[in-house]
């Protein structure tokens, strides 16, 4: 059928209106929008009028759509087709208007912004355009009245899930569709996702998992509970980045904030569960350290040593012996006695130099042994709590400029 108009240079202008009576769904995933409709659309047809007084005050009519010519006004975005059944009528008005009213499932791609997830706004567009006919046989007419727009759908709007209807603006532009130029009418629909379920059941766990782990810092590093502890809270961060990762779209052109917000938290963590890795082993160090000490455990080197200077400790004893009780059997030695004597005390003054000479040597060795800080009892304890409590003070911190960060990031 023709475009129901005298001269064909005229164009049919088409009037349309949209409003949005449900969102049913906004899937991140498969980046679509899910919306029921209800559309107006009007017309002029040069052929058709009738006097009412003629017709007993009769002034508008319904009959079947398929007796009229129709525009072929189609959705760019919808990507599968409406099940529910078409309005099979028109209405008629005595003057040659017109007019269809159809409710439908819209299901239309839409580019689903998830950088500040669970805190984000969508824009989602629905366009309105014929399939033939170019601007110059179809011109496409819209109400211009945002305001008046979005006041009308607020009060027609029942359902709206998780998402929360804030403003729809409409225009119209002219497009190069292959061949003519086309008019376009694009809806462009505001909503606002409610965010109080994820704080509650996914971004305050996460927080709470990260509180738990700077508590982990009053338990003792001596046993094993403070290892385990923060390997299960660890493990609890991982469990909630697997949640996340089905409700998030893998096409996202920017890593989201929230994704941000556990991989710091899971880094953090782990950098805890590291430094306390360190702290127990710096102290089991310690601990083999005086046990080896206290069990007076030494060295072979250090024992021969020791036997050494035992050694001449004991013949320096048993020359003095021998030299004291010759002395006292003859009160009156002789000669020969006189020179053997002699000859035992050079002896003993040698040995008594060479005694004190290794005496020297064993301190000074002895010093060097356990002049290191690290021979002192009880030095790697130390030095693990100086690291425990920098480590401790440096991941408060840290933790309160991350997560001043990422809230500041999200709200601005």
């Amino acid at each position: 059928m023709d475009r129901p108009v005298s001269d064909h240079k005229d164009p049919t202008y088409v009037h349309i209106y949209m409003a949005v009576r449900t969102i049913l769904d906004v899937k991140e995933t498969a980046q679509t929008l899910v919306t029921y409709i209800w559309l107006y659309m009007e017309w002029n047809n040069d052929f058709i009028g009738w006097k009412p007084r003629d017709f007993c005050g009769l002034r508008s009519i319904f009959i079947p759509k398929e007796t009229l010519w129709m525009p072929d006004i189609t959705i760019e975005e919808m990507i599968e087709t409406d099940k529910s059944p078409p309005n099979p009528y028109l209405e008629i008005f005595y003057h040659g208007d017109v007019f269809i009213k159809t409710e439908q499932v819209v299901i239309s791609t839409c580019r689903i912004r998830v950088y500040k997830f669970p805190f984000d706004t969508q824009r989602c567009n629905i366009s309105f355009k014929s399939n033939m006919y170019s601007d110059e046989e179809i011109s496409l007419m819209y109400y211009e009245n945002n305001e008046w727009i979005t006041n009308h759908t607020r009060k027609l709007i029942s359902t709206q899930y998780e998402w929360t209807f804030i403003k729809m603006t409409v225009i119209n532009e002219t497009i190069d569709s292959f061949g003519p130029n086309q008019t376009r009418i694009v809806y462009t629909i505001h909503t606002e996702r409610r965010s109080v379920l994820y704080i509650a059941n996914f971004m305050l766990p996460v927080f709470f998992f990260l509180c738990l782990d700077l508590a982990s810092f009053l338990i003792s590093d001596t046993g094993g509970e403070k290892l385990g502890y923060k390997i299960t809270v660890l493990l609890a961060v991982t469990v909630m980045q697997l949640i996340l990762n089905d409700i998030l779209p893998s096409s996202s052109n920017r890593i989201p904030l929230i994704v941000i917000y556990c991989m710091g938290s899971f880094s953090l963590m782990l950098l805890s569960l590291l430094e306390t890795i360190l702290v127990m082993h710096l102290i089991e160090k310690d601990s083999a350290t005086q046990d080896n000490e206290t069990d007076g455990e030494q060295t072979p080197k250090r024992r021969c040593w020791n036997k050494q200077v035992n050694s001449f400790r004991e013949i320096k004893q048993c020359i003095r012996c021998v030299s004291v009780s010759d002395i006292s059997a003859d009160e009156t030695p002789s000669v020969t006695k006189e020179g053997s004597s002699c000859q035992l005390m050079n002896v003993l003054l040698a040995l008594e130099k060479v005694s004190d000479e290794l005496g020297e040597i064993e301190q000074t060795v002895s010093q060097l042994s356990t002049g290191k800080e690290e021979g002192k009892p009880g030095y790697w304890t130390r030095l693990a709590k100086k690291i425990n409590r920098i480590f401790s003070i440096c991941y408060v911190t840290a933790v309160f400029l991350f997560v001043a960060g990422i809230l500041l990031a999200w709200l601005v």
